[in-house]
């Protein structure tokens, strides 16, 4: 991927680190933004640390403007940015957490697609990769919250792949399992975590779905 500018959001996180230094190793110049990132986090002349708060769409256009002014374009965005809240019924779920959910998994996907979407189009290429959950197909009860916010992250990955494939970009989502993360592993100590999904093969399908050769590969949910 020389040649290739890739923005990751949520870079120093459990899944944000693997996916950065996935592109790293692949040879292209990644800019790593979340509210607290340095440029110390990757040791690699290839990494450019951009602090930024993209929970608004003003945000994630100021992030998007500097990745822009700085490199000429923007050819990847890897969005990793998501939490979980779970273990209650809807009569339980309040008003904040179910507006968190949203905010985190479905709202701060629509704010950075649709600052880096001006600048793919105009360039008649793109590649975006957006992290749902394998939790939420079929949609589960329990955690109903996070669920919505995931599913709809799904829906809008494949209604935003039809609506752009023309301009020569695709949208696909990866759908992990539970992660193998430390976060995971410090909410969970007492669960098997022999099913789980290591973070690196996660952040390899989303390396192949942004490669230039997979341009025909668009609107796909990718479960892992």
């Amino acid at each position: 991927m020389k040649d290739k500018v890739v923005l990751v959001t949520g870079a120093n996180g459990g899944l944000g680190t693997h996916v950065t230094q996935a592109f790293l190793d692949a040879a292209a110049t990644v800019i790593g933004s979340a509210r607290k990132i340095q440029q110390s986090d990757f040791n690699h002349p290839n990494f450019v640390a951009i602090p930024a708060e993209i929970s608004t769409r003003e945000g994630a256009k100021v992030l998007v403007d500097q990745v822009v002014a700085r490199f000429g374009k923007l050819d990847i965005l890897v969005h990793t940015v998501g939490g979980f809240a779970g273990g209650q019924s809807i009569v339980e779920t309040d008003d904040v957490t179910f507006q968190r959910m949203l905010d985190l998994n479905l709202n701060s996907v629509f704010s950075a697609a649709k600052a880096v979407l001006p600048h793919m189009v105009r360039a008649r290429y793109g590649r975006i990769v957006v992290i749902a959950s394998r939790a939420v197909v079929p949609p589960a009860g329990g955690f109903i919250a996070y669920t919505v916010a995931k599913a709809g992250a799904i829906a809008f990955t494949q209604a935003l792949a039809q609506e752009v494939r023309e301009h020569g970009i695709t949208v696909n989502a990866v759908l992990p399992s539970t992660m193998d993360t430390p976060a995971n592993r410090s909410a969970m100590p007492d669960n098997d975590r022999k099913g789980w999904v290591p973070v690196e093969a996660v952040a390899d399908a989303i390396a192949t779905l942004a490669r230039p050769a997979s341009g025909h590969i668009t609107g796909t949910l990718l479960a892992i």
